[in-house]
């Protein structure tokens, strides 16, 4: 691939950007070039985005724009996400019962559109992500809350305050974790509304527009070519120590890395073991590594008749060749990791059961009538190390007989068709969307609804497993208020899961980062969203 043409034009970006475009052409950066002291550049493959719409947005790289430019009443801490603070809540209360919560937020705070934040535009926000009941409104309604209802759980009861009444009494800890979750980020309702069209609340507008008060604010989004982020001075704390951050969309590692070296790039974020250890031998650049609530997977359609027989999903479980993947496609990137909760979430399993044995998976294929194996096609999306680990699952899967079909595309094609459930396997990753075993749970092993026209689509919905029993069971566990009970609970819903589900789990996510030794301050974050990139500083 070629990328010689500038990105960036000075009446886009202003002068400082365009001399951006200076150093961001490939073709014409000289051996040394160097990124403005204003500007953080990253290379980073984001093709999954699709919408900016906090009400619709449920990608992983939307996530890190989302942490970044917009606020919420509640967030956790990077360092510990155990911990909460308050964002744009000064205060908040719970009720005896349980069940109703109160909030109090802080005076003088401004969108960045200048704006006044008020209670009003908290509530809405949050009506509104119930009401568009898009992908990520299960995060909301798993309260209670419907279209029919939320205005009258969610209310306005002063300038600054407002409460929100659950229908259960649940852990307090697990109803303010949701709320740091992406779909409860802050709207300006004023502005949104001004470009609202025939009652959509703003919703084809928000698609590719900003409305927040985060440290950062939208400048540019170009789907599969750039995200370019500026300062937001009328954030409440501390300012972001950059004018501005540009996210270039390179899905090579090799050319990520080597728009590093040159200092056309400040971080990259998407590179190879191989690559991570040519630049390890770079004076000029330090890396950073993070255990991500991240796992990768791959899933089996029940809609297909021949992946809906027991035998055949176990029968792929033993068909990965997870050390080796362990030791080369992954290493120093990822751990193999077979359980649907990652490490670090209450009740995560470290027990791994599977390992290539192509001999016990001819047996099982066999036991369910395919001895010859079978033809299946796998969505993938075209980055390392998926594309990595899909090329060595299928040879090894041709050892027992099954022909499988790799079908590429970029993160919006294959993300649109496993949502339609039109997809034979796929191989993906999920990010845990707030710090609480209950957002892999909710997704994984619970499906209250099979049905095509379902309101909640989760993973399990997505590949049309219906687990009544189990979903009884994640319903259980975030009711429990003993962490010890629930603990236990989580770890036998996981083992039921290992053994039966139509999920390949492969391994956790490290991320890792390389960078330029003048950049100071880049923490990434154990969540899809706690990346914060305001926080970065140059030298």
């Amino acid at each position: 691939m070629e990328y010689c043409s500038p990105l960036f034009t000075r009446r886009r970006l202003g002068v400082a950007v365009a001399a951006s475009a200076m150093v961001l052409s490939l073709g014409a950066a000289p051996a040394m070039a160097a990124t403005p002291a204003d500007t953080l550049v990253i290379a980073f493959a984001f093709d999954d985005i699709i919408t900016l719409d906090p009400g619709e947005a449920f990608e992983i790289s939307t996530g890190e724009f989302i942490g970044n430019a917009y606020s919420q009443l509640v967030r956790y801490e990077v360092a510990d996400p155990s911990k909460l603070y308050g964002d744009l809540a000064r205060a908040w209360t719970v009720s005896a019962d349980g069940k109703t919560f109160g909030f109090e937020l802080k005076p003088g705070l401004k969108f960045a559109s200048g704006n006044a934040i008020s209670a009003e535009d908290v509530v809405w926000s949050l009506q509104r992500a119930v009401l568009m009941d898009k992908g990520p409104a299960f995060i909301l309604t798993q309260f209670g809350f419907s279209k029919e209802n939320v205005k009258d759980k969610i209310k306005q009861t002063g300038p600054l305050t407002l409460t929100i009444e659950t229908d259960r009494a649940y852990a307090p800890t697990f109803v303010l974790n949701c709320l740091t979750a992406n779909v409860a980020a802050v709207l300006d309702k004023k502005l949104v509304l001004s470009k609202a069209v025939a009652g959509d609340m703003g919703g084809a507008w928000m698609k590719t527009n900003y409305a927040g008060s985060g440290a950062m604010k939208l400048r540019e989004w170009r789907a599969n070519e750039l995200l370019v982020l500026e300062r937001n001075d009328n954030y409440y704390a501390d300012k972001a120590k950059l004018a501005r951050v540009i996210y270039r969309h390179i899905k090579e590692s090799a050319t990520q890395r080597l728009l590093l070296e040159k200092g056309d790039a400040d971080i990259a974020r998407n590179l190879s073991p191989q690559d991570l250890a040519a630049v390890s031998a770079n004076k000029g650049i330090l890396t950073t590594a993070t255990p991500k609530g991240t796992v990768y997977y791959i899933s089996l359609n029940q809609k297909n008749p021949i992946l809906a027989k027991p035998e055949v999903r176990e029968a792929f479980k033993w068909l990965v060749d997870y050390s080796a993947i362990g030791d080369t496609i992954i290493k120093n990137i990822g751990v193999v990791h077979q359980n649907f909760l990652p490490t670090g979430l209450l009740g995560a399993s470290s027990i791994n059961p599977y390992k290539l044995d192509v001999a016990k998976a001819k047996a099982l294929l066999t036991k369910a009538g395919y001895p010859n194996g079978f033809k299946v096609s796998i969505d993938m999306r075209t980055m390392q190390p998926v594309q990595g680990i899909t090329e060595a699952f299928q040879q090894t899967a041709k050892r027992a007989g099954i022909e499988v079909e790799i079908i590429p595309g970029d993160g919006k094609q294959v993300l649109t068709k496993y949502r339609a459930r039109t997809h034979d396997l796929y191989i993906g990753q999920w990010g845990a969307d707030y710090w609480d075993p209950h957002t892999n749970a909710d997704t994984f092993v619970r499906n209250p609804d099979n049905a095509d026209n379902a309101k909640a689509k989760p993973l399990a919905w997505r590949n049309a497993w219906d687990i009544p029993a189990l979903t009884k069971k994640a319903d259980a566990a975030v009711l429990e208020r003993d962490p010890a009970k629930r603990k236990l609970m989580y770890e036998e819903m996981q083992a039921e899961f290992r053994a039966t589900s139509p999920f390949v789990m492969l391994y956790q996510q490290t991320e890792v980062a390389a960078f330029r030794t003048n950049v100071e301050g880049l923490r990434l974050g154990s969540t899809m969203d706690s990346t914060y990139v305001y926080r970065v500083a140059k030298r």
